[in-house]
């Protein structure tokens, strides 16, 4: 009986070490964010910050932008990337913790300089427009086609962001072209700069309708910048959400903890935003996880102030993966000492068909040869059955079995006495 409690008490831990390693997470998230110094970049920093609270490290990928960042998901290459509205992933190969912070769409332009508010006229400009690989890119090529401008009605430059404001104070660009959160740090020096101003767009409504992914945001008079104050009045921008998307098999625990993370950072109320808007799951464009939907919906579970995070995060998928070990296993433990005391007996009753067979030829006048092999047969059986070694519950089965045993062998002691008929 030891051994069989002994094997039980090995199956379930055995089960239990099973369940716990297929819940743990893994150490390491890599993140494709944006260029060095970038706002995805300088986002992805505060997230590496919180997660290391928890043991885990977020790795950073540099990358040229969303676009790029959309690539390296759809060939698995990342666990996870900020992606611009109006990027395309393969729904397949990402879902969305969601969108997590607005980028307007800025225009920076020289104070003096003359550019048409309604950018369907702009022509001849030089336009630094993104680079290639850039959500700023991608977004500005379908602004173009939203207003109907042709792509070579300008000339377009991909200046890094933080050396665009100078080129625009030398006279090397005409335009701009920023797609950030409002308080990034390039965007931040170039409000600094009093040579320069953000180009009121006309018609902001009509554009942004125009553009599926886009909504309008505004921005308070001295929401930029204070000292000069920017815009010196309250403005409408176009505006796109940013969204935080994973790997669909990315590990429960970890969507947990970035999910977590953009709560913390991006829920607060912001220049643009107000409090709460952030995160949020609605018009991310692709499917949501359904770890992040809860979190954003519902907030964490109680669970998460009595049990470590990563399974705490993943509480429903361990109840699922033990019921197999309540409904199954633990029946099954129940059925070991019916197994066990089976098992005990057929010991015995294994030998009965041979006691039985013996019963049955002394009905049919065996010869005095017959009897000795009979009589032999059954020394042999009663030496088996005397070597048994069985637990005290079970060797009443095996006293009457040699009981049985003794029995014939009288039979056949008084056959013998008899003689012939």
């Amino acid at each position: 009986m030891r051994l069989w409690i002994l094997f039980g008490s090995v199956l379930a831990l055995a089960v239990l070490a099973g369940v716990l390693s297929r819940l743990h997470p893994p150490g390491t998230i890599i993140l494709a964010a944006g260029p060095a110094g970038g706002a995805y970049e300088t986002v992805a920093q505060d997230y590496a910050d919180i997660l290391a609270r928890d043991g885990i490290r977020l790795e950073i990928l540099e990358t040229a932008g969303s676009v790029e960042n959309a690539d390296l998901l759809n060939n698995g290459e990342v666990d996870a990337a900020f992606l611009q509205g109006g990027i395309k992933v393969d729904p397949n190969r990402a879902e969305a913790v969601g969108a997590v912070f607005f980028e307007p769409v800025v225009f920076l332009v020289n104070k003096d300089a003359a550019i048409p508010r309604n950018p369907a006229l702009w022509s001849g400009l030089r336009i630094n427009s993104g680079a290639p690989g850039s959500g700023t890119a991608a977004a500005f090529r379908d602004l173009e086609r939203a207003v109907g401008l042709a792509e070579d009605a300008n000339e377009h430059f991909s200046i890094p962001y933080a050396e665009a404001a100078a080129a625009l104070l030398a006279g090397e660009l005409d335009i701009a072209v920023y797609v950030a959160p409002i308080e990034a740090p390039y965007l931040k020096a170039a409000y600094e700069s009093p040579g320069l101003r953000v180009l009121d767009l006309a018609h902001v409504q009509a554009i942004s309708r125009r553009l599926t992914y886009a909504t309008v945001v505004s921005v308070p008079a001295g929401g930029m910048s204070l000292d000069p104050v920017l815009p010196p009045r309250a403005v409408e921008l176009v505006a796109i959400e940013a969204r935080l998307v994973v790997r669909p098999d990315l590990h429960p625990a970890l969507v947990n903890r970035l999910t977590m993370a953009a709560i913390e950072l991006h829920q607060a109320r912001g220049i643009i935003s107000d409090p709460g808007v952030f995160p949020n799951i609605d018009g991310t464009g692709l499917n949501v996880s359904n770890t992040a939907r809860q979190l954003i919906l519902d907030g964490p579970s109680t669970w998460h102030n009595w049990l470590p995070y990563w399974i705490a995060a993943q509480i429903n998928r361990v109840l699922l993966l033990l019921l197999p070990f309540f409904f199954i296993v633990v029946p099954l433990m129940r059925l070991l000492p019916f197994a066990y005391a089976y098992a005990m007996r057929w010991r015995v009753w294994q030998h009965y068909p041979e006691i039985r067979d013996i019963e049955l030829e002394l009905a049919n006048d065996p010869s005095d040869a017959e009897l000795d092999m009979m009589q032999a047969h059954l020394s042999e059986l009663d030496e088996r059955l005397a070597a048994l070694r069985l637990p005290a519950a079970y060797r009443q089965g095996q006293y009457d079995a040699r009981l049985h045993v003794e029995l014939i062998q009288k039979r056949i002691a008084e056959l013998r006495n008899a003689g012939p008929a």
